[in-house]
């Protein structure tokens, strides 16, 4: 049996042929689906604790300010000042290929200006900022906006409490290119088989 082992151990760890790195990347991705991402789930209490941006919804292209001048008149008639937008995490946006990671739903403890993911009106996961918060009944109901974005989309008018998967807490730039390639190639290789 100690043979054995010591076999499989260096196949795994020290043997670079061709089959052996394929067995380490199905090893990563069973320890990451199976192991990593659940506990982290656990640990910041949510469903989804890492997504990846797809789109460029929440860039800024130009310098603060600029932008600001740009986007002034939406943001003014939800009663947000510069000076209060310049307080939001991640007040300058973020970028399409980020990694984000995200904190558990408590609709109580969200903020105007915080950004959060929720599920749309389609398969994938949104991600934009909070502009608005309502209460009614004891249940929480936000409306939300792409900071790039020139106007609202009809589906983040009245975005239900359990539609939310969580708030962005942490950004890492361009890691989320990892999970969008991964996930468009086996896409890819399953509907193209």
């Amino acid at each position: 049996m100690k043979k054995i082992l010591k076999k499989v151990w260096h196949f795994i760890w020290e043997d670079n042929s061709v089959f052996s790195w394929v067995v380490n990347i199905i090893l990563a991705f069973i320890l990451i689906k199976f192991l990593v991402y659940p506990g982290l789930g656990f640990l910041l209490v949510t469903s989804n604790p890492v997504v990846a941006v797809v789109s460029g919804s929440m860039e800024h292209d130009n310098q603060f300010d600029d932008w600001w001048r740009a986007k002034e008149k939406f943001y003014t008639n939800f009663s947000i000042k510069k000076t209060d937008f310049e307080t939001f995490q991640f007040n300058n946006g973020f970028n399409e290929g980020d990694l984000m990671i995200l904190k558990g739903k408590n609709p109580n403890e969200f903020k105007i200006g915080e950004t959060i993911v929720f599920q749309g009106s389609g398969r994938d996961p949104i991600i934009h900022r909070i502009i608005s918060i309502k209460e009614i009944n004891g249940k929480y109901f936000f409306s939300t906006k792409g900071d790039n974005n020139d106007k609202q989309l009809a589906y983040e008018k009245n975005i239900s409490e359990e539609q939310v998967i969580g708030k962005a807490v942490l950004r890492i730039p361009l890691l989320g290119y990892v999970k969008i390639i991964f996930t468009e190639t086996v896409n890819t290789l399953l509907n193209g088989a």
